[in-house]
């Protein structure tokens, strides 16, 4: 009886979809089926990581790349030392700018196609800039680059916010700064070696050479997202964005600290080479290229950083990691060399801790949108590296290192006072206290 009874409603159903008379309005559309978040130890987890390992080896790699060749340009081109940096600041600022606008963009055509287009245009652009006929044509080309290159930092992070689980996010995003410490140590060091022994030319060349085959492997092991829910939005959602973000009483100090942090890293690494190619210790160009191993140091303390923040929680670990750093830019202060390298190390170690936790909490903490809650954070981050970067070069024209190293104590005791105000934040949510 029951089979005749299912029998008759199937009969009754398809009669009554094949009757125009009987049709009904078609139902809204089912919400999409729950998927789990990427956990560690699957596949997954492991492609996911190893690819925005590559997103941020070739940002870094073809972003910082220019950084050891400011002598080199200064030289070629009679520049002074602020002026060369113009080559490296162009590029952070109109990155800063365009990643805002392009995760805006990354909402409607979804995170994985985005970054790979802008893989792939930048590690072009890094190609042409070898060929550059002047200092002018360098700065636009590397206008160019920065802007390609916003199509990846604040997706990469929006990304793994969507896709991997909360207990494992601190380590992800840990391993994805491990990668942007990888590209900058080799960007850096690749540069300084083949433009010793060959020019400033063949290495902007064979670093976009190295872009492209990371785009490659990006392309090929990401997976698709599965929580991406796209939206036509992106751009009329930009204002409410910017007010939910910025009214939230967390959001706006990290978004300064990044500031703080990045353009104080980013200055130190800008102006050592002049330094240490200047008496007392007259170094060769390769040998002050060798300080990008420091970036190792990098590499471990974000992947350390975020796992200890995972366990012990970002309010009680991040002030103690700007206390490193700024203890290793101090030491630079010091006319020995071992103590130089000793604070470089240090101040490299405390700045990727500081920065793996710093943008995570953002992961965790921001409301939808969270692209562009990331944008905003990473905006801030290489406007940084813009304008402090450049400003530091004008303090190294009125009274060398010494005056280089006072504006970024200021810098850093400003950032370690935004720490310890952060640590009294309340959470919004058993998300964020989670993490």
């Amino acid at each position: 009886m029951a089979s005749r009874l299912s029998q008759n409603t199937a009969m009754s159903d398809s009669s009554l979809a094949a009757s125009p008379a009987a049709a009904v309005p078609p139902a809204p559309p089912a919400a999409p089926a729950h998927r789990a978040a990427i956990a560690q130890g699957t596949a997954e987890f492991r492609r996911s990581n190893r690819a925005l390992f590559f997103g941020g080896f070739s940002t870094f790699s073809l972003l910082y790349c220019i950084q050891p060749l400011f002598p080199a340009l200064s030289h070629e081109f009679h520049l002074t030392p602020a002026q060369s940096s113009w080559s490296l600041s162009v590029s952070s600022g109109l990155l800063a700018i365009s990643l805002v606008l392009l995760s805006a963009v990354s909402d409607r055509v979804g995170r994985k196609p985005l970054m790979v287009a802008s893989m792939f245009c930048a590690a072009i652009l890094g190609i042409l800039s070898a060929f550059a006929q002047d200092y002018g044509q360098l700065l636009a080309l590397r206008a160019m680059l920065g802007i390609a290159l916003g199509g990846m930092p604040a997706v990469a992070m929006a990304y793994l916010g969507e896709e991997i689980e909360g207990p494992s996010l601190g380590l992800s995003m840990g391993l994805y700064i491990g990668g942007s410490a990888f590209g900058g140590m080799s960007g850096r060091l690749i540069s300084s070696m083949l433009s010793d022994f060959l020019s400033w030319r063949w290495s902007l060349g064979m670093l976009g050479v190295v872009g492209l085959l990371a785009a490659v492997e990006f392309w090929r092991s990401l997976p698709a997202s599965k929580h991406f829910v796209p939206t036509t939005r992106g751009w009329q959602a930009l204002p409410h964005a910017v007010k939910q973000h910025f009214s939230d009483r967390g959001l706006p100090w990290l978004f300064c600290l990044a500031f703080l942090l990045m353009g104080c890293f980013v200055s130190l690494y800008n102006y050592i080479g002049y330094r240490l190619l200047a008496a007392p210790f007259s170094l060769r160009q390769s040998t002050v290229g060798l300080l990008a191993f420091l970036y190792l140091m990098g590499i471990f303390s974000s992947v350390w950083a975020g796992r200890l923040a995972d366990r012990l929680g970002r309010r009680g670990v991040l002030w103690i990691m700007l206390v490193v750093m700024l203890a290793g830019i101090v030491l630079t202060l010091f006319d020995s060399l071992p103590l130089i390298v000793a604070g470089m190390a240090l101040a490299t170690f405390g700045f990727f801790a500081s920065h793996s936790i710093a943008s995570s909490w953002v992961g965790r903490r921001a409301r939808a949108p969270q692209a562009l809650a990331s944008a905003f954070y990473l905006l801030f981050y290489y406007l940084g590296a813009s304008l402090i970067g450049s400003i530091s070069g004008m303090m190294w024209g009125f009274d060398g290192w010494t005056g280089v190293i006072a504006m970024l104590v200021l810098c850093m005791g400003s950032g370690l006072l935004i720490a310890l105000k952060l640590r009294h934040l309340q959470p919004l949510g058993a998300r964020e206290a989670a993490g």
